[in-house]
């Protein structure tokens, strides 16, 4: 996506349409700054982060009006199906997710309201924030080196391995697991274009010995993308159940609960199936002290490894066809 342009997707855990100004960074030139040494950092430039987020009408009301509806027990499948048919791309995506392997209703979902009865709210409310998710995420992120689709494929990986891991061992945080997945790497959206223009210190710092992407992050902008994430979904109004999540997903030992542990778990698999890796996705560390408190064994991470994988290839191939 140009980083001209404004982008929107709504918060898989309530009806609010997260929307974002995604500029380029100011040029040199513009903020007469001559070096990168010059360019702002820390607070300073994450306050001017900030002050270019803004939260505006949806786009797409489709994807806003339909999650309302998936959350008044009082609707019908037929209003469903209504707002979902005035828009004829998220509706086609919300059909071929629907028929896809994963959610075993291959070609027997004929219409949308066929769905809402097949599939039951629930599932189906996944399905539209999927839906509506899937072209915002699919931008191509130079700075973190992420083909267009790269980011798309890696939050849809985090998310179903959220929910898988939750479901094995924290039953109670299934749903919010999967939320939060969908979203832990918000923030990479908005840090981007000032990734890019900071190249060539990002590459002359992660040459040598090894080290994550994460701390050259917190090295040259003063924060990473986690902490700016946080920052980002506190404005948007995003459950403090996920704020917490996403903040910490990368040290879930320091102030994150069970949630944060979750996402971490299948953040760590995601990349190391190499789903959507990156330039993030070297180096990245999985917490021991989070594998004992989730009571995972190595001997699970291959399992789990599968179960995500599959679901990516088979969500991303139905959108295809």
């Amino acid at each position: 996506m140009p980083k001209d342009k404004e982008i929107a997707f709504p918060c898989p855990a309530c009806k609010t349409i997260i929307k974002v100004n995604r500029p380029g960074a100011p040029s040199a030139e513009a903020s007469g700054a001559a070096t990168a040494a010059d360019a702002p950092k820390g607070e300073a430039l994450k306050a001017g982060i900030l002050k270019r987020v803004t939260d505006l009408p949806p786009m797409p009301q489709t994807v806003f009006k339909a999650r309302e509806i998936l959350r008044d027990p009082r609707s019908s499948s037929q209003e469903l199906a209504k707002i979902l048919e005035s828009d004829q791309g998220i509706a086609t995506r919300v059909l071929k997710m629907a028929n896809s392997a994963y959610y075993g209703m291959m070609g027997k979902v004929s219409s949308l309201q066929h769905a809402s009865v097949l599939l039951g709210y629930k599932t189906l409310a996944e399905i539209v924030s999927l839906a509506g998710a899937s072209t915002v995420l699919s931008s191509m992120l130079t700075g973190y080196g992420l083909s267009a689709g790269d980011l798309w494929k890696h939050s849809l990986g985090v998310a179903f391995g959220s929910r898988i891991i939750a479901a094995k061992k924290k039953p109670e945080l299934a749903n919010d697991a999967f939320a939060a997945g969908l979203i832990h790497d918000a923030g990479k959206l908005v840090l981007d274009p000032y990734i890019s223009e900071r190249k060539d210190e990002f590459d002359r710092f992660m040459e040598g010995e090894s080290k994550p992407f994460l701390v050259a992050e917190k090295q040259i902008l003063g924060f990473d993308h986690a902490e700016i994430a946080f920052e980002l979904c506190k404005v948007w109004n995003v459950p403090q159940t996920l704020i917490r999540a996403i903040r910490y997903h990368h040290s879930p030992n320091g102030q994150g609960d069970d949630l944060a542990h979750v996402v971490h778990v299948a953040d760590a698999i995601a990349m190391m199936s190499g789903i959507g890796a990156g330039l993030d996705g070297l180096q990245y560390e999985l917490d021991d002290r989070t594998m004992q408190m989730l009571g995972i064994q190595e001997e699970d991470i291959p399992v789990i490894m599968v179960e995500m994988v599959e679901a990516v290839q088979r969500i991303t191939g139905e959108m295809k066809n």
